[in-house]
């Protein structure tokens, strides 16, 4: 038997012979030939990972706020994303577990829908999610809010869908009850950094204590209004029904407008509040904006979208905003703010579901040019020039019946 002394001795000797015959031209070339097949086969075999993980491109974001869904005690699906879903149709859904609920992708057009749950918080949290979501590229994308909301009688019925120019929130104040202000102030909501209502001059709407106000890209907002304007929206006896009492504007068949919204997450009634809604507009828009749209959301997402834009994720001037009208800011002529709160509580908003056919029916348009030209508009957003707000159909005279002298000039006082 073999010492290991001489097994380690004959094993070394076969070792260096065996790498003097490996070490020659051509089985270093063997060699280089394996390992380029290795790296070959590696790199066939990581491409579908690393196809997996590139992000999709998306043309449009659709935002909606809220759904009713039989799981939680309605008889059936209804909502602002269910006209996309059923009649785009979105057919694939995404996990979104950080969400209210999963996403809706049409993989073909590259068309993202998202609902963030109702009110500025979670409108907020919800868009800040997606835009942080790696599976997304959003760079490019449009964002088109479809929401419904109350609606100014004195400026368009229940059932008419406003584009937006811009968007201002009526939380954001300093609040004395008005029992407690001095009786020549016409509200005891207070501007940041100012100790009356609407005093001059106002705080910039951008500013440390909080985002008032938005304007939106006027070109754009024309864009989308000038595609739009000539939709003849269903009228339907629910609409019909719910403007009977109404005079003006608010008696008229549903039509498309330019209009700016208010956003606050209470729920409020009365002539008083809806005076304040329309002064709070105009004054945080240098005059310029006229409230026509009462909702919850809008801001929070102006907000998330702002800060995503900071790091490139999403573009603010490819944002626009719809809403349509499914009930009134003002109670019937009559009644009061407390009886108008209980009617909608007992009645649930009957006009909804003809005011979710019109917000379909105003925005798949816009939608489907904006993705089916992605050519164009990815780097170049459609524009027309901005134009006044249309005139009321004159064939419904605009008239007040608030019971409030009408209010003709600026909320402002010096």
């Amino acid at each position: 038997m073999k010492s290991w002394r001489g097994v380690a001795k004959l094993a070394r000797g076969h070792t260096s012979v065996s790498m003097a015959r490996r070490d020659t031209p051509v089985r270093r070339k063997g060699r280089f030939q394996v390992w380029a097949a290795i790296c070959i086969g590696l790199v066939i075999l990581a491409a579908p990972v690393l196809a997996k993980a590139a992000p999709i491109e998306i043309c449009v974001v659709i935002v909606t706020t809220w759904e009713a869904f039989p799981a939680k005690g309605h008889a059936a699906e209804s909502g602002e994303l269910y006209a996309w879903k059923t009649r785009w149709p979105l057919k694939a859904q995404l996990p979104f577990p950080v969400g209210e609920h999963p996403l809706l992708l049409d993989r073909r057009r590259h068309v993202l829908a998202i609902l963030t749950g109702m009110a500025t918080a979670r409108a907020a949290a919800s868009i800040t999610a997606l835009g942080l979501d790696p599976r997304f590229d959003l760079s490019h994308a449009y964002w088109i809010v479809a929401g419904t909301a109350g609606v100014d009688p004195a400026q368009a019925s229940v059932g008419s869908a406003a584009w937006a120019r811009y968007v201002v929130d009526g939380d954001l104040a300093q609040d004395i009850d008005p029992r407690d202000a001095p009786p020549d102030w016409p509200t005891g909501l207070v501007p940041y950094q100012r100790t009356r209502p609407y005093e001059l001059p106002a705080p910039p709407a951008q500013m440390a204590d909080g985002n008032i106000a938005y304007s939106l890209n006027r070109r754009l907002v024309e864009w989308a209004f000038q595609k739009t304007k000539a939709i003849k929206l269903a009228d339907v006896d629910a609409l019909r029904d719910l403007r009977a009492p109404y005079s003006g504007p608010g008696g008229c068949p549903p039509s498309v407008l330019k209009g700016d919204a208010l956003m606050s997450s209470r729920f409020w009634y009365g002539a008083h509040l809806n005076r304040w809604a329309a002064d709070w507009t105009r004054y945080w828009t240098g005059d310029q904006g006229q409230f026509v749209m009462s909702a919850e959301e809008d801001t929070g997402i102006l907000q998330a979208l702002s800060f995503l834009a900071r790091d490139h994720r999403a573009r603010l001037d490819r944002v626009l905003i719809l809403r349509a009208g499914s009930d009134y800011t003002l109670p019937p002529p009559g009644m009061s703010a407390a009886e108008f709160l209980k009617m909608e509580h007992d009645t649930d908003f009957p006009a909804t579901g003809a005011t979710l056919d019109s917000l379909y029916n105003v925005a798949a348009p816009v939608v489907r040019q904006l993705a089916d030209q992605w050519r164009t508009t990815r780097d170049h957003t459609p524009e027309r020039q901005p134009t006044g707000l249309p005139t009321p159909d004159q064939s419904c005279p605009k008239m007040v019946h608030d019971g409030l002298k009408p209010n003709t000039e600026s909320p402002r006082h010096d």
